[in-house]
């Protein structure tokens, strides 16, 4: 399988991975057994999902069968809001690992450069975005806080890799400034409709990796009434065409478009085509034409903004 280097480890990063956000709870362990089966070595996680021990479950299974080892896997967590204050991220890294049942995660990131009010897990986990009144409280914690701290999760064994997600490039170049060790990987939303081509040049000039989510745009917002009534990219002329030309699915363009021009990819799906189809992205080259012609389809709309929950939580302003 293709793969990223990673600048400071040289760890070898898939360039196509399994995403496993809204997967269910109750399928979860046997949709992870499986992609890890149909060859996917890349699992993108999150405390903020609530389903980390069942996707642990699925991880534990296919080791268990000797389908993979642990060093075949690169797996991929991320540190929730709530949890940004110092003595509080060693706490929720170890939480989680215990939650995959991992001694280790290959990538560990800040999910967002917001900080919001600790909320014990005990009380309630994953906390989301509000305290028990529905309101959004806004932490003290500053991003070079927290950052000092996921490079001490470095140094105890914890993380291998340490980034961010959902920046822009200010605060990564805040990050830069005092950083140990640099961020690995930044991982953000991409697809035609917003393709942040400037934040991608800028990633390649520092040495940072780019993965992208929400790859096929609105289509997996619809279920969540997120998708801003935008047409589906699967009916766009640039997808379509470019799919029958190669006699490849809208998906598997949608992901080459990324995954050609070195951004890895975290489709998620339950369906067994898929995940073949999802992998095999990598099988044929779309021209400098078609690239453009999909790129072009930029409309700089935003799917997952936390403007939306509350404006003092507008990142991407």
């Amino acid at each position: 399988m293709s793969t990223i280097t990673l600048k400071r480890t040289g760890r070898e990063m898939p360039l196509v991975g399994f995403g496993t956000w809204k997967v269910p709870k109750a399928t979860c362990p046997d949709t992870v057994y499986k992609a890890i089966k149909a060859g996917y070595r890349l699992l993108d996680g999150a405390g903020d999902y609530g389903n980390e021990k069942e996707v642990g479950e699925g991880v534990r299974k296919a080791i268990d069968e000797g389908i993979v080892k642990r060093e075949d896997l690169f797996i991929t967590s991320k540190l929730w809001n709530t949890f940004h204050d110092k003595e509080r991220v060693e706490q929720l890294a170890r939480k989680q690992l215990a939650d995959w049942g991992l001694e280790y995660f290959d990538l560990f990131l800040i999910h967002f450069p917001i900080s919001l009010e600790y909320v014990d897990p005990a009380h309630r986990y994953p906390p989301e975005w509000w305290g028990d009144d529905k309101k959004v409280h806004l932490g003290k914690a500053t991003i070079q806080e927290t950052w000092t701290e996921m490079e001490k999760l470095v140094d105890i064994g914890l993380a291998k890799n340490i980034g961010v997600s959902n920046f822009q490039p200010q605060p990564i170049l805040d990050v830069l400034r005092y950083a140990r060790y640099e961020p690995q990987v930044l991982q953000v939303e991409i697809h035609p409709y917003n393709p942040q081509s400037q934040l991608v040049d800028f990633c390649k000039v520092h040495g940072i990796a780019v993965t992208a989510y929400s790859s096929l745009g609105p289509q997996g917002y619809i279920e969540i009434a997120m998708d801003k009534s935008l047409p589906s990219l699967f009916s766009q002329n640039a997808i379509t065409q470019a799919a029958e030309m190669h006699g490849m699915s809208c998906a598997q363009v949608l992901l080459r478009w990324s995954t050609q021009r070195g951004i890895a990819v975290i489709p998620k799906t339950e369906y067994p085509e898929y995940l073949q189809q999802n992998l095999d992205n990598l099988q044929f080259t779309l021209t400098d034409e078609e690239l453009k012609a999909i790129s072009d389809l930029n409309r700089n709309v935003r799917l997952n903004d936390p403007a939306l929950i509350d404006p003092r939580l507008a990142i991407f302003a």
